[in-house]
């Protein structure tokens, strides 16, 4: 499977009134429940692709630490090519998709609700969190059927 993945608002707390806890590399902690969900969908074919903004504050090995470092080991990591232009995350993604072979099986979990101009067949595969609580178990019952 395929996971495009945000982080800020699905793995780590969007709350602007609270500072977030960093851990020694710098990055903030991980959402504890965020951590098991996502957990839960990966498997040793996983691929996740950061969409998120950071995607360019680390290498890829140097993400595969930060994930460790917070209880998720990720085999296969890329992420979307940097943006310089403020691109909308709904582009980047749509540019992605149509540069490459659209996998059989994919989510893509971002708290950016303009996802939902995604068009239809990129759109069933969405899960949007709430910034706040971020990436929950609840939010991946709804698209059991199609992952």
């Amino acid at each position: 499977m395929l996971i495009f993945l945000d982080i800020d608002g699905v793995l780590v707390s969007a709350a602007h009134w609270k500072t977030p806890v960093l851990m020694e590399d710098g990055f903030p902690v991980f959402l504890a429940k965020a951590v098991e969900s996502l957990n839960s969908l990966i498997s040793s074919d996983t691929e996740i692709i950061l969409s998120t903004s950071h995607r360019d504050r680390f290498s890829l090995q140097d993400w595969k630490d930060v994930f460790k470092k917070r209880g998720i080991i990720v085999k296969h990591l890329d992420k979307l090519p940097s943006s310089h232009q403020n691109r909308k995350r709904k582009n980047e993604i749509q540019d992605w998709f149509a540069s490459n072979n659209k996998p059989e099986r994919f989510l893509i979990i971002d708290d950016d609700k303009s996802l939902y101009d995604l068009p239809k067949d990129l759109k069933e595969h969405l899960i949007i969190t709430d910034p706040i609580i971020g990436l929950t178990k609840d939010k991946l019952k709804k698209l059991e059927v199609r992952v």
